[in-house]
Parts: C-alpha cells; structure tokens; sequence
C-alpha cells in the first residue's frame, strides 16, 4: 500500500500528544501503510478476518460492560473486565469518535490477555490497524488468535 496524504495525516494524527498522550505508534519507526500491510499478512496468514475479529472482540465487550466494572465470565472460556471513562476519543482517520472503554480480555485456562478499546475495534475492522508494536493497546495478531481460539 502507498503512503497516501489521507494515510500521512492519519499517521500524524497517531503522534503522542494529538489524539492521546502516548499516540498509536509506540516505539514502531515502519511507515502507517507497513504496519497495516505487514499486519494484513499476518493477520491472513493466521486466518483471522478484521472484521470477524472485531466482531467477536466487540462481543466481548458488550459483554463485560455487564459487570459494570467488575469481571465477568463469558462463555465460560474468558474473564471480561471493562472500564468507561468519561469523553470519547477521535479516530486519527477523522471518521468517528468512540467512547473511552478499555476492555481486558483474559483466557481463563492459559491466563492470556488482551488489552483494547472501543477505538481499536474500529482501527482494526474499517482501517485494517492494530497500532504499533510498543503501543499501549497494540494488538499481536499471534497473541489475539491464541486469546480467541475457542479449544
């Protein structure tokens, strides 16, 4: 994919400072449009469709926004822990705002986790983004897989 303008001011908008204090790169130093096409192939060659992952992870949230904070059993396999801050937050593509929830995600026979937002669910099903390795809420496409599967 090529470093299009839409794509460099979205890269400019994940700067530490402009949409959240540490930004959506962490210590990543690859272009916006190689992180999402190196994470495509990955994503692939994990058989994981972004939109059917953000679905299933979505799921989860809602789930755990039940518990209104508490930890909440899902489908007897994960432990689903959600917390809402006040305000929303803005995509760096300028395409939405999305509220302030973080979702832990935990496999309760491995103790695996998984750290996103409701943010990240859009970044991953209409961007194709799973923030830069180092980032706070970066998503390994390895890790989501092993936290996912349902054996």
């Amino acid at each position: 994919m090529k470093m299009t303008p839409e794509l460099k001011r979205a890269q400019d908008n994940m700067a530490p400072g402009v949409i959240t204090a540490d930004g959506f790169l962490g210590d990543d130093r690859r272009s916006l449009s190689s992180i999402i096409d190196e994470d495509a192939q990955l994503l692939q060659q994990l058989n994981l469709d972004p939109a059917e992952t953000a679905a299933r992870l979505r799921y989860f949230m809602e789930e755990g926004r039940r518990g209104l904070g508490e930890p909440v059993t899902v489908d007897e396999k994960w432990l689903v822990t959600t917390n809402e801050a006040r305000g929303h937050l803005a995509c760096p593509w300028e395409d939405g705002i999305f509220r302030k929830i973080n979702v832990v995600l935990e496999r309760k026979d491995s103790g695996q986790k998984i750290f996103y937002t409701d943010l990240a669910l859009h970044l991953l099903e209409v961007h194709g983004f799973l923030e830069g390795r180092g980032a706070v809420f970066h998503l390994d496409p390895e890790t989501l897989k092993h936290v996912l599967e349902e054996g």
